[in-house]
């Protein structure tokens, strides 16, 4: 016989596929004798069939059916029955008392009972106290009911014992205890399961494939991925064979347990032998590819899901938000958000968490502060670290007046205090912007809570002085690096060699010597560059040098600083080596390009005093090719890209504009490619002809 879900009342059927559990039939009213008790064991087709939960079809106690036929002496109006079949009106007395008879007033009274064992003290006095109103004859049928609805262990396993006592032939007595570490799965208690499993085994008790998946079940929602592996490797040794269900939640399990290959491996499968797969296990497989960084892996999953008909939910959009978070996509991430709207779901805290920080990351402002005012709007609290994400692309984008406000709501909030990366945040912002007087209240405030200045607040806090040509300061707090015992990195002696484009030539010894001391091979270049050594023919070499033993991610902004430098103190021919140095270790690449129908020179990745160099040697370079006698192309063009810099009331593209004017260029700005400066072969052969002199002077 087959086993049902038991819900409320035994007429209403759910099929949980991972629980054990039982339904009882009601009661027919023929007259035709009861059959007999027999539970036939679930073979490993018919668990195949119906995954992993075990049900109770027709398993009826003798005395819940009606014992025999109905005769004159119990029908109260005496009359006889001619039929095997009686219809009785459900409204009249009889009815009431025929319903009696059935299994629904005793399934009742069962439900009643497993609520009073879940309540009662754990121990065997109490617990037979309440089973005494059972009576003497109970059946395995509803010793399966009463622990299938407790939900108090340290109960249940006396109840256990006591029907384990009682009931002195049972078909199958794994189910007992099934349903009873289905009670263990309730409570989320995986070490109470675990020892009653080798009771299981210590009284000789087969365990069968719902055994197993209800320790695993049991094993995922207690968050215990690596058991839940476990306990799936230990079947075959029992002779089970797991369901695809099993195997679907299995790719769950070794996702989160960190065995991504096997993880991959049972999905494979899947999608070949067509298992039914539920959202939970896709969630699972979009967070593997978002880790490994396959974000195209996350998308391929979600629309395979849609193709095989599972339906997202908000659990799959949350993961799919945050992957195109981490691959910084954040067209992705919209397009996911509205589709989540377009299906009817609504954004959860996590929703907003997530597009927060893919906005965040991919300096998407306006996009980041319009969830951030939603987010106010609907009530939602953000955590510190939300916090510092916004306050971090305010400082990547140069908000200050947004930032200001949101580090103010922050402290209001009574739930954030601030750390040093709020704090961090705060003083770069200030310190790009040129605020001295907002930069120190800051310092003073992370002081004040408890926080040393770290070298990115150092190194900020010397760039704003910097900035406003305070060098003293700049030295002061070069110094306190020092004191508080801060090694220089690479970006903070960056900064320095960024302060000296702003300084006065006169207090360049100043900054200089803090270079010096904090990395001896840039001071070296600095001193070659302003004239302060004598050795033409080793600058090129020490500046080489320098290159090759520093860090990638910072040789650009050296290189751009040096040239800025070169080109403030009108050093022209410097600033050319660097520029040809930089091309040739691919410090820079594709600032000249050419095609038979333009050629072009791209400076948006250039610093102002890099791009005016690369505009002056990409002159002279067409000053070369008419003296050559080779035709220019069609057009020509200068892309600076057109945006202007975040801290900066000047953009590239208005330093080149106005410096072309200057020179009297014929560069005209391009009405339909914003950032574009163009000229024809023409007037351009026209221009380098009137302009025949030995050499550019870049202002």
């Amino acid at each position: 016989m087959a086993y049902h879900h038991l819900c409320s009342s035994p007429s209403s059927l759910l099929r949980d596929r991972h629980s054990l559990s039982v339904s009882p039939r009601p009661k027919s009213l023929r007259t035709n004798p009861p059959t007999s008790l027999n539970l036939v064991s679930l073979s490993k087709t018919s668990i195949k069939a119906s995954s992993s939960h075990v049900s109770l079809e027709d398993l009826m106690s003798q005395e819940t059916q009606i014992p025999r036929k109905l005769t004159n002496s119990q029908y109260p109006d005496g009359k006889t029955a001619s039929k095997s079949y009686v219809w009785v009106n459900p409204r009249s007395p009889r009815a009431s008392r025929l319903r009696q008879l059935t299994y629904d007033s005793r399934y009742s009274s069962l439900l009643k009972v497993a609520e009073s064992l879940d309540s009662c003290n754990p121990n065997e006095k109490d617990v037979l106290a309440v089973l005494s109103s059972l009576g003497d004859d109970v059946s395995e049928q509803d010793a399966v009911v009463v622990l299938n609805n407790m939900s108090n262990p340290n109960t249940a396993l006396l109840v256990l014992d006591h029907f384990r006592k009682i009931l002195t032939k049972t078909s199958r007595e794994v189910i007992l205890y099934n349903v009873t570490l289905k009670v263990f799965r309730k409570s989320k208690d995986l070490d109470g399961a675990e020892k009653l499993f080798d009771e299981m085994l210590q009284r000789g008790v087969k365990p069968d494939n719902v055994t197993f998946s209800t320790l695993i079940s049991c094993s995922r929602v207690c968050g215990l991925p690596s058991k839940a592996v476990e306990w799936f490797e230990k079947m075959p040794a029992y002779e089970c064979d797991p369901d695809d269900v099993t195997y679907s939640a299995m790719i769950d399990a070794y996702g989160r347990a960190g065995n991504v290959d096997m993880a991959f491996t049972l999905y494979d499968r899947a999608r070949t032998e067509k298992w039914r797969i539920d959202p939970i296990t896709f969630s699972t497989l979009i967070k593997i590819y978002g880790v490994s960084g396959n974000y195209d892996g996350c998308l391929n999953v979600y629309e395979e899901m849609k193709a095989l008909g599972v339906k997202p939910n908000v659990v799959i959009y949350n993961t799919l938000l945050d992957a195109m978070g981490r691959a910084k996509r954040p067209w992705q991430a919209k397009s996911i958000y509205k589709e989540m709207l377009s299906n009817g779901f609504s954004p959860n805290w996590a929703t907003y968490a997530a597009l927060l920080r893919a906005y965040g990351r991919a300096r998407y402002g306006e996009d980041a502060l319009n969830v951030y005012k939603e987010m106010k709007d609907k009530g939602l609290e953000l955590t510190v670290v939300l916090y510092n994400t916004l306050l971090a692309m305010c400082a990547d984008v140069g908000f200050a007046d947004e930032a200001a406000e949101i580090f103010e709501d922050m402290k209001n909030s009574g739930a954030c205090k601030p750390d040093s990366w709020t704090f961090s945040s705060l003083i770069t912002i200030y310190s790009c912007s040129g605020k001295v007087s907002e930069a120190e209240g800051i310092l003073n405030m992370m002081l004040e809570a408890g926080f040393e200045p770290n070298i990115f607040v150092l190194t900020s806090l010397i760039q704003c002085y910097g900035k406003a040509q305070r060098t003293d300061d700049v030295v002061r707090m070069f110094n306190r690096v020092y004191e508080l015992g801060i090694t220089p990195d690479d970006r903070f002696c960056g900064c320095l060699l960024n302060v000296m484009t702003h300084t006065p030539r006169e207090e360049l010894g100043k900054v200089m010597d803090c270079i010096e001391k904090a990395k001896p091979e840039l001071g070296r270049v600095v001193k070659l560059l302003i004239g302060e050594q004598n050795g033409e023919g080793n600058f090129k070499n020490e500046a080489l040098e320098l290159f090759n033993h520093i860090s990638s991610d910072v040789k650009k902004p050296y290189c751009n600083c040096l040239i800025d430098l070169c080109v403030n103190l009108d050093l022209l021919e410097r600033a050319c080596d660097l520029l040809e140095l930089g091309l040739s270790l691919e410090i820079y690449a594709g600032i000249q390009s050419r095609s038979p129908t333009q050629w072009s020179l791209n400076l948006k990745s250039l610093s102002l005093g890099a791009a005016l160099t690369a505009l002056h040697v990409w002159i002279n370079d067409l000053t070369k090719v008419q003296e050559s006698g080779e035709e220019l192309p069609p057009l020509l063009g200068i892309n600076t890209g057109h945006g202007k810099h975040k801290y900066s009331e000047k953009g590239l593209a208005t330093v080149i504009e106005s410096h072309l004017k200057e020179l009297d260029a014929p560069f005209h700005e391009a009405s339909d490619k914003a950032g574009w400066f163009l000229t024809t072969k023409v007037a351009a052969e026209s221009w380098l002809e009137s302009r025949r002199s030995p050499d550019l002077v870049v202002a």
